[in-house]
């Protein structure tokens, strides 16, 4: 009865945890936005270590700048820093509900969904695809000089 319990716990806290991640990337955006922290964005230094490092972004690059803008209404420029930007808003809230619904209601919606093999092949080869043709791109529309003023070896 006790490893019953002590499994329940543990679930029920993994719930807290994925609610409290998904409302903190959701509010993160929005306080750089309500404190008029978005003006930097576009000039400031990025934070991501990949790309201080290298001058290229990683496959995560521009998501909050993505959410910011899309917090203002600017949905082109939010897809332009990065496309899955309003895909991690949708899933941000969804995740919020459906754990809350199911820490109220003591049932599991998501869990096959969460834990399904092909679904996360498929992001996973999307992600890859995106990301090839964002470097393809990059490098692109970008000189040796601009991809090391991106880097901190400027």
């Amino acid at each position: 009865m006790t490893s019953i319990n002590y499994t329940i716990n543990i679930k029920s806290k993994r719930k807290i945890y994925g609610i409290i991640g998904a409302f903190i990337t959701l509010m993160i955006p929005f306080f750089l936005l309500l404190f008029g922290q978005s003006n930097h964005l576009e000039t400031d230094q990025s934070l991501c270590p990949l790309k201080m490092l290298s001058g290229f972004p990683c496959p995560g690059c521009g998501i909050t700048k993505s959410l910011v803008y899309f917090y203002e209404g600017n949905f082109q420029k939010s897809l332009d820093y990065n496309i899955f930007g309003p895909l991690v808003i949708a899933f941000c809230i969804a995740t919020i509900a459906v754990l809350t619904t199911e820490l109220i209601t003591k049932k599991e919606f998501f869990t096959k969904l969460l834990f399904n093999k092909k679904l996360a092949y498929i992001l996973a080869i999307f992600l890859a695809s995106y990301h090839f043709i964002r470097i393809i791109y990059f490098i692109r529309n970008n000189s040796i000089d601009d991809i090391l003023r991106e880097s901190i070896w400027k």
